[in-house]
């Protein structure tokens, strides 16, 4: 096929949309072009949702985790999608008897396992709404969700029931926590102190099984979810998610799926649960998991065990995030290397030959998935047959990798926790990366021009600017901050990512920068470079810091104006006398001791491990408005930075890979 024109279109403007000055016309899925799809058959809510799951499986595997005895981890033990309806119902008959009523909150702070998704499905049928809480983020953050909802009940851990009770005094609407695991004594009385009310899981349970109340079930529109996000600046904003937002993703995903460009969850399917269900992304997974009645095991708690936990369970369908794929691409790579020989070459070759494959749309290989992939595919259980990446970008050798040593296909998805994970993603079929595919069935998408990046609508070859969304999973508001609401969302209802994104000439996505100064890391973590920044500034050695991260990389890296007055004072004393003030920016001795000054100054200042930079690069010119690094009211230009920084921002990026 030659020329772009005959190239497959995966999405389309939108008949009839009017010229408006500044930005795109809006795009929509190519299979879907005339209309936003809602909800799948038979669900309109969560509750819903479980229901059509129920009528799927039935006493098929549901929920499975592995019981662990004298510290021996066993095989998995499953509840069925029966057995764990009556559980709901009556979970949310306890909940409603000691006291919480509907469309109040209901805190939910513990990894994944059965217990916690139960309390979540009996939150969908009895109208709670569901607050996740996630302790990463410290005990302020803690402290401002809990208040800002008035949270009175919360399930927890044991150990994260202690972090509530040691912040009781901040937390003056707590009273009851309904603890996942076993009560110790030394806990109980903690609690009785501090007149906090303890249950069991089970106790709740037995209290809504005897003349259960009725439950009342929520409406499209009434609130599911307020997922915080992860707090780019200070402290976190609640997302308020109805029930109608989560179903259009599982309608987009199902709606694809029945038109054969998109995998879908059967009971024969099998997926792991460890990516927090505190974020959005999980949560829709689930969704989607729980529409088709798959199989949901969760792993022990622990990262490092769960490639052991995928080998005991063996998925059908695996759903990760860069930073798990891309240590799965590293530690496969280093392999390789380290045998060497016949061994090197015969994988070299096996993946060029593969990779070509890639290019006619083919992802396997008589020969090749035999002799040289099959162990690499036993990593995962030796069953996954379909893959998607989502939260954070992938780079597109990593993809390629995926698609060649698994086999089977790879996704990426592209969402935010204002639309419910469900924005874009790529389809079947399509194995060319470095996109996250064209819109999901249930928004549609504009780029607004960005004229201070240089990012507009007309530029060529292909459009770029912020993405915009609009459809069905888009959030109601912000819990309780308006303004915020309303700078986020405009009065035609379309919500600005903030992330800048370009079409390709086949019509889908590709992520390209940030509108805002934040950004996300490859393993999902926001960055605010200017609160790092003000603190490395704190720091005698430090004049100027222009605080980098690519997000496809897991860490920062840092571009330093030393105080040159300080530098000189110190290199008297360490031995580097005789150097001018150029010559020790470029001295490497002199760049670790900064490296290591800083790493331990940061976490002095209560810096975050991902917050840690770990690269340097000195530089002994200023950072001014005369070099277009800084604007008249002297901020950093972080763009121009970036752009003048880039050989040197690879440069330190290459090293650390070298380290690793």
């Amino acid at each position: 096929m030659s020329g772009s024109t005959q190239k497959h279109q995966y999405s389309v403007e939108v008949a009839g949309a009017s010229d408006i000055p500044g930005e795109g016309k809006p795009r929509r899925n190519a299979l879907s072009p005339d209309k936003l799809i809602l909800h799948p058959d038979g669900a309109t809510t969560l509750y819903e949702n479980f229901l059509h799951g129920v009528k799927e499986a039935g006493d098929g595997n549901f929920l499975g985790h592995r019981e662990i005895k004298n510290e021996i981890v066993g095989s998995y033990v499953w509840q069925s999608y029966n057995t764990v309806q009556k559980r709901v119902a009556n979970f949310g008959s306890g909940l409603r008897k000691i006291g919480l009523i509907p469309k109040e909150p209901l805190g939910f702070f513990s990894i994944n396992n059965p217990e916690y998704v139960m309390a979540q499905l009996a939150s969908y049928q009895y109208n709670f709404i569901a607050v996740p809480l996630y302790d990463t983020l410290g005990a302020e953050a803690l402290e401002h969700i809990i208040n800002q909802t008035g949270m009175k009940y919360c399930l927890a851990t044991v150990n994260k029931g202690r972090v509530l009770l040691d912040m009781k005094e901040a937390l003056p609407t707590i009273q009851t926590i309904i603890i996942l695991d076993t009560i110790d004594q030394e806990f109980n009385d903690l609690a009785n102190a501090l007149d906090v009310k303890i249950l069991n899981f089970t106790d709740v349970e037995q209290v809504g099984s005897v003349q259960p109340v009725e439950a009342e079930n929520a409406k499209p529109d009434d609130v599911a979810t307020i997922c915080y996000t992860s707090g780019t600046t200070g402290i976190p904003k609640g997302a308020v998610l109805t029930h109608k937002n989560f179903m259009a993703n599982v309608a987009s995903i199902r709606w694809l799926a029945d038109r054969g460009t998109m995998f879908k969850s059967t009971p024969n399917d099998v997926h792991i649960s460890y990516l927090p269900l505190a974020h959005v992304f999980e949560l829709a997974n689930m969704a989607t998991m729980i529409y088709g009645g798959s199989a949901i095991g969760f792993y022990q708690g622990d990262t490092l065990k769960l490639l052991d936990d995928i080998d005991e369970l063996k998925p059908t369908i695996f759903i990760s995030v860069p930073r798990l794929l891309n240590r799965i691409y590293d530690k496969v790579m280093a392999g390789v290397k380290v045998k060497g020989g016949v061994a090197q070459w015969m994988f070299t070759a096996a993946f060029n030959s593969k990779k070509s494959g890639l290019k006619q749309g083919r992802y396997d290989h008589w020969m090749w998935d035999r002799v040289v992939f099959a162990p690499i595919r036993a990593r995962l259980g030796g069953k996954v047959k379909y893959i998607l990446s989502g939260s954070a970008p992938i780079a597109p050798d990593v993809m390629d990798f995926l698609r060649i040593a698994f086999s089977t296909e790879v996704f990426e998805g592209y969402g935010q926790t204002e639309n419910a994970a469900g924005l874009t993603v790529s389809l079947f079929g399509d194995t060319s990366s470095g996109h996250v595919g064209p819109p999901q069935v249930s928004v549609e998408v504009k780029l607004v021009d960005v004229p201070e990046m240089n990012y507009t609508s007309n530029d060529k070859p292909y459009p770029r600017g912020e993405i915009c969304v609009r459809g069905h999973t888009v959030f109601r508001e912000y819990y309780k901050l308006p303004d915020e609401t309303s700078k986020t969302i405009d009065k035609d209802g379309w919500c600005h990512s903030g992330d800048i994104g370009q079409w390709d000439d086949q019509g889908r996505l590709m992520i390209i920068d940030r509108v805002k100064n934040i950004f996300k890391l490859a393993q999902g973590e926001y960055i605010a470079p200017e609160k790092i920044e003000n603190i490395y500034c704190k720091h005698e050695l430090v004049s100027q810091a222009f605080v980098y991260g690519d997000s496809l990389q897991a860490s920062l890296i840092c571009v330093i104006v030393p105080d040159e007055e300080v530098l000189m004072h110190w290199a008297k004393q360490n031995g580097f006398e005789g150097l001018s003030y150029e010559e020790l920016c470029k001295d490497a001795k002199v760049r670790k001791h900064f490296l290591q000054t800083l790493i331990k100054y940061g976490k002095a200042n209560d810096l975050k491990g991902f917050e840690c930079v770990k690269n340097v690069y000195l530089t002994p010119e200023p950072f001014s408005i005369q070099n277009n690094l800084l604007t008249p009211t002297y901020k950093l230009k972080r763009h121009q930075a970036k752009l003048r920084f880039q050989r040197e921002i690879d440069a330190m990026y290459a090293e650390i890979t070298i380290k690793l």
